[in-house]
């Protein structure tokens, strides 16, 4: 992973109770295209998946959706991303956004965007990845999550050596400083590790 070139979002096809899930969504569709990135996202246009993707797109961002055949009418797939992907099922869909994306934030969302971003956590516990995580905690929306985190490992089933990490941020501006930052130590770390097999 050399550089950051795409970011995956995970988000809710409805807008949640609070204004701000949608705001930040815009927000962050902004700051992804004007950074020069590329968004992956679900392929949907409605809720905070169609926000954010129009908001990358009036921005001259690169979109990229991944939907499958049968939520092609349910989420309104939207018409005019530069790619547009669709697939026959959940599970092509989760695997080409993994693909496609060098990083992942989760906005707020309901409980398709917790079975991602758990998803993503437990391939990056078990070593299946490397890519950042980032939960963009909206509002405290992500406490309950944070809590349950910390509940299992005090419980004894996050044991050392298989922590989950990942970053959390309530900034939208802060998030992908550190996502590049993320990216920029996790590629000095393979660099090193390659010296080091040399020797």
């Amino acid at each position: 992973m050399a550089d950051l070139h795409s970011i995956c979002v995970y988000c809710g096809s409805g807008f949640g109770a609070d204004p701000v899930f949608a705001h930040t969504a815009a927000h962050l569709g902004r700051r992804i295209a004007e950074e020069g990135l590329g968004l992956v996202y679900g392929g949907g246009n409605v809720g905070l998946m169609g926000t954010i993707a129009r908001a990358a797109l009036d921005h001259g961002g690169h979109v990229t959706g991944i939907i499958p055949e049968f939520l092609k009418a349910r989420e309104l797939m939207i018409a005019d991303a530069q790619e547009l992907v669709v697939v026959p099922d959940m599970h092509t869909r989760k695997r080409l956004m993994f693909e496609k994306a060098d990083a992942f934030v989760a906005l707020p969302g309901g409980i398709g965007t917790l079975e991602e971003l758990v998803e993503q956590m437990t391939w990056a516990q078990l070593g299946q990845h490397r890519k950042p995580i980032l939960v963009a905690n909206i509002a405290g929306f992500w406490d309950p999550l944070m809590e349950l985190l910390d509940h299992m490992r005090r419980a004894g089933f996050v044991r050392d050596g298989f922590e989950v990490n990942f970053l959390a941020t309530s900034d939208v501006d802060a998030i992908v400083p550190m996502l590049r930052d993320a990216v920029r130590r996790e590629t000095e770390q393979a660099l090193e590790g390659v010296v080091e097999d040399q020797f």
